[in-house]
């Protein structure tokens, strides 16, 4: 037992150690979504990141990682279409590509679905999809984008 609660201590420290060097720095939701979702190693679904995994070990920077991309897929679901589009336009501005071209590309290869967590319900990843698809179309209209990219 005393083990288990070693390694949740170690986990609660992984977890506010990402919070305080990294994911609070990033003004957006959705930023931190796609931040996190980097870290994810796509042929193993483990979540690296090496300075974590220096101070608190590979598997706890694992857990780590991984609960707070759930945590932050949790607190992106809870907002409503409005307080979600801002965060989604927060995130655009700071991209250093022009927000049409941004938007022709997610159209076309809908990166965007590679940020759900591994641990998402049916339910949450239709949610996200349907709305991330809503403010999509909201945005194309808003810029002028047609389906077909410039490389069409």
């Amino acid at each position: 037992m005393k083990g288990t609660e070693a390694n949740e201590g170690l986990d609660r420290r992984a977890v506010a150690d990402v919070w305080r060097h990294t994911l609070s720095q990033i003004p957006s939701v959705f930023g931190r979504l796609v931040y996190l979702s980097g870290l994810r190693n796509p042929n193993s679904g483990r979540y690296d990141h090496h300075g974590l995994a220096l101070v608190f070990g590979a598997d706890d920077s694992n857990r780590a990682l991984k609960k707070s991309h759930k945590q932050v897929f949790a607190e992106w679901l809870s907002f409503n279409l409005e307080q979600q589009m801002a965060d989604l336009n927060l995130y655009l501005s700071d991209l250093p590509e022009e927000k049409k071209t941004v938007i022709q590309a997610w159209t076309l290869l809908k990166p965007y679905k590679n940020l759900l967590p591994s641990n998402a319900k049916p339910v949450e990843r239709r949610l996200y999809l349907s709305e991330l698809q809503t403010m999509l179309e909201l945005i194309k209209g808003a810029c002028g984008v047609d389906d077909l990219g410039p490389d069409s």
